[in-house]
């Protein structure tokens, strides 16, 4: 019989999920490192560990933040996997003012990410986005304004949306913070 529990998820593993996530292989990852294949796979297999130039240069490939390649701290080791505590989220995301996202997910090997996401006051993304994903958010507190396929939306504390690789832009007009929970698939971060 299989042994359910999930494996302790690495660093290796993370940068496999990553790879995997953006359409790479090891070969063109590899290549845009300027390192062997060998290599490569042996990171990924936590036989090797990456210098921090080398930690630079995939969070730039990866288009992730060099915090979300940084070692996650698990105060018990029968929480890894299963529970990430609240100072020990990481931050992800990229450089948007205003938008602060942190990983709820306790890795990045699912085939979807959850990601908390805070929307300071009057602040907005400045280009919309499109990503082929499929993702669900709820409003956990304060309100957003969407705009999904040119549809414009104000979403409120309780309310759900959803976004299916439909080009959506954001913006908190408010007086006060929003908070949302959004689960994204296939992770993007």
């Amino acid at each position: 019989m299989r042994d359910m529990a999930p494996q302790p998820q690495t660093l290796g593993a993370d940068i496999r999920a990553l790879r995997r996530s953006r359409g790479l292989t090891l070969h063109d990852l590899a290549g845009q490192l300027n390192k062997s294949v060998g290599w490569m796979s042996q990171v990924e297999r936590d036989m090797s560990d990456p210098s921090v130039a080398d930690l630079r240069a995939l969070a730039r490939i990866l288009n992730v933040p060099l915090s979300m390649l940084s070692t996650k701290k698990v105060l018990h080791q029968d929480e890894e996997g299963y529970v990430v505590r609240h100072h020990n989220r990481r931050s992800i995301g990229r450089d948007i003012e205003g938008l602060t996202e942190e990983l709820l997910s306790p890795d990045l090997t699912d085939p979807f990410e959850v990601v908390y996401s805070h929307f300071a006051p009057f602040s907005r993304i400045k280009m919309p986005v499109t990503r082929d994903t499929q993702e669900v958010g709820y409003m956990v507190s304060g309100a957003l304004d969407l705009t999904i396929s040119g549809c414009e939306f104000t979403i409120h504390k309780g309310d759900s949306f959803r976004i299916r690789g439909e080009e959506f832009s954001w913006a908190n007009p408010y007086k006060e913070p929003a908070i949302a929970i959004w689960v994204i698939a296939p992770p993007v971060y």
